[in-house]
């Protein structure tokens, strides 16, 4: 290791530079599927919209969507794992007796600070 860095020096032969394409070494390395070759900021091929026409669309219509939300959304449901009456009513008690001991801790504090400002300002001769 050079003791500064004016002592180092860099060829070109070894310079790497990052790119978005998936190496052989990248691979092997993360464990996983190379990453895609993406592309910021580029347009399509032909412009801003490509081949398609004004009036063409590529997107399903509304009832198609609603159909494909609805059929995901009772799957997603399906899955959810719901509480029992039970358990429920546990954490029901549990967050109302939370709440009122720190209404009632707070009302207290409140009560206390303004007792003592009450005092301090009598005590002042205010």
């Amino acid at each position: 290791m050079a003791k500064n860095f004016e002592e180092v020096s860099v060829s070109d032969d070894e310079l790497e530079f990052d790119s978005e394409t998936a190496s052989p070494q990248a691979s092997e390395a993360g464990g996983g599927e190379p990453p895609k070759d993406t592309r910021r900021r580029t347009l399509p091929p032909g412009g801003r919209g490509g081949d398609r026409s004004r009036g063409a669309t590529s997107s399903p219509g509304f009832v198609a969507r609603l159909t494909t939300f609805l059929r995901d959304t009772r799957a997603e449901m399906r899955r959810v794992s719901w509480p029992t009456p039970i358990e429920v009513r546990n954490t029901t008690v549990i967050t109302l007796v939370a709440v009122i001991f720190f209404a009632l801790y707070l009302f207290g504090i409140d009560r206390v600070w303004a007792y003592l400002i009450d005092h301090l300002r009598v005590w002042m001769g205010a």
